[in-house]
């Protein structure tokens, strides 16, 4: 594939939509939790019953301020919302509920990370709006049907500017956004539910330009790592079309994940074609210093925040602090682990190394492994006093603890698979005699010089304790037999 990044540059725009861990929906008390069977949570409001009226969630105003002052934005303490009048096949209204003019939250950024360094990317706005329902097309035969349950549901649309320029800053962008709305409880970041998704709006111009070049748009990215194959793969396409001469035209596109392509789903609405009017049934709100003053003074610790204070209070390296931080489940159970133990290192290494690998293997997060914080002291207890060694204890303790609940005990677990180190010298003295007397030449051999062949006799040993020998000890008690 030619190379073109020395001759043109993508900029890229995302819109990410939060889901709001509000209770009930943004206009109505309707149940806004995801996972019901279709159509439980409405209600007259959520089907635009002539002659209801909507009325505002408090609590989403809160987490919308909340992700702002996060942000760096600045508040929009005069609000009002407008109906987008475009066609929703799944609201009931036939319009969608937004804010147009004023925004909640205006301006700020978002601080990323890539090989590159770091960058604050620039925030356009953070706007409210109604979720849409969901219409679906495989449930039968000869009609589409549609299930209400996520129409009114509140989001927050995270609109940056076009400051982006790859696959690369796009992916490390909503990675850090997501980590953000859990951090601040403002929206689980669950992609695979569409609670957290992405649109993205992608053009590429030569180097040396100002102006932008013709966009589209990519709809419904739900997970990063589709983001970054769609946004790569859409700037290569429109590369080769200039390339070539061809025409580039404003469009919506979708992804395909099974062939990473994207493809064409309807020629793009400008702005002008949402047709924006202040609703007169919701009135203006107005957001108070005092409320702003409350949400700032309660905003809870943020990973950046949190990663100094670990490398300070738990004495970890940067990278370690970074990496634990970088999930709030994780820094959790590090910091509940500590209050067990004392060994901070470890419980690092634990949770970077064994645990990090069975989350990646199995694809879940730490919430759903069974272990407790309290049971990992104990692991890295037994380590430390010799009971068990690291590899016995990553490779079959860890393992086996992953399957029981937590009533059980490590030290209690080991016992019972007979997994506790042997440190009787007796018995270790014993084993050792025993492979010495079936292998006389190979001690000639050591005591004639040959010292790099400890090695063998520690784990012929080792395999005679069937693993079970402490090999510090071991490796002790060899030596000073070799050497008499």
């Amino acid at each position: 594939m030619t190379d073109y990044s020395d001759k043109y540059e993508a900029v890229i725009g995302l819109e990410v939509h939060a889901q709001l861990l509000t209770k009930s929906k943004l206009f109505c008390g309707d149940a806004a939790h995801f996972g019901a069977e279709p159509n439980r949570h409405i209600s007259p409001i959520t089907l635009a019953h002539p002659g209801t009226l909507p009325k505002l969630n408090k609590e989403a105003i809160e987490l919308a301020v909340r992700m702002g002052l996060a942000c760096n934005c600045e508040i929009e303490q005069k609000n009002y919302f407008a109906r987008k009048h475009y066609f929703y096949p799944d609201l009931p209204k036939g319009y969608q509920l937004s804010q147009h003019t004023t925004p909640v939250c205006k301006g700020g950024f978002v601080k990323i990370k890539t090989t590159d360094g770091e960058r604050n990317i620039q925030l356009n706005r953070i706007h409210m709006e109604e979720d849409a329902g969901k219409s679906m097309h495989d449930q039968h035969d000869l009609y589409s049907v549609v299930d209400y349950n996520r129409a009114g549901v509140p989001l927050i649309e995270i609109v940056t500017e076009p400051d982006l320029h790859s696959g690369d800053e796009a992916a490390a962008y909503v990675t850090e956004v997501r980590k953000l709305v859990r951090t601040l409880h403002v929206c689980d970041g669950n992609m695979e539910e569409g609670s957290l998704r992405c649109d993205a709006n992608i053009s590429v111009r030569l180097k040396g330009e100002q102006k932008l070049g013709i966009k589209v748009e990519i709809k419904n990215l739900n997970s990063i790592r589709f983001l970054k194959k769609a946004v790569d793969h859409e700037v290569m396409r429109m590369i080769e079309m200039k390339e070539k001469g061809e025409t580039i035209v404003q469009q919506t596109r979708g992804f395909n994940p099974d062939t990473e392509t994207t493809f064409a789903i309807r020629t793009k609405e400008d702005a002008d074609d949402y047709r924006y009017m202040a609703d007169p049934d919701l009135p203006p709100f107005i957001i108070t210093d005092e409320f702003i003053k409350r949400i700032k003074d309660a905003l809870p610790e943020l990973a950046e925040q949190k990663k100094q204070r670990f490398v300070q209070q738990y004495t970890l390296s940067d990278y370690d602090a970074l990496l634990l931080t970088d999930e709030k489940d994780i820094a959790d159970f590090f910091e509940t682990t500590a209050t067990y133990t004392a060994s901070y290192k470890q419980i690092a290494n634990w949770l970077l190394g064994p645990f990090k690998s069975v989350m990646n293997e199995e694809a879940i997060e730490m919430s759903a492994l069974s272990i407790k914080p309290y049971q990992l002291a104990e692991l890295i207890q037994l380590v430390e006093d010799g009971k068990v060694s690291y590899s016995i204890a990553a490779q079959k303790l860890f393992p086996a603890l992953l399957k029981q609940d937590a009533t059980i005990s490590a030290i209690e677990l080991a016992q019972q698979l007979n997994l506790i180190q042997e440190r009787n010298e007796d018995t270790l003295q014993l084993l050792i005699d025993e492979v010495f007397n079936t292998m006389p030449e190979k001690v000639a051999e050591y005591k004639k010089g040959k010292k790099g062949i400890i090695g063998l006799f520690v784990g012929e040993v080792m395999k005679k304790s069937k693993g079970k020998a402490d090999p510090k000890l071991l490796n002790q008690l060899v030596t000073e037999k070799l050497s008499n």
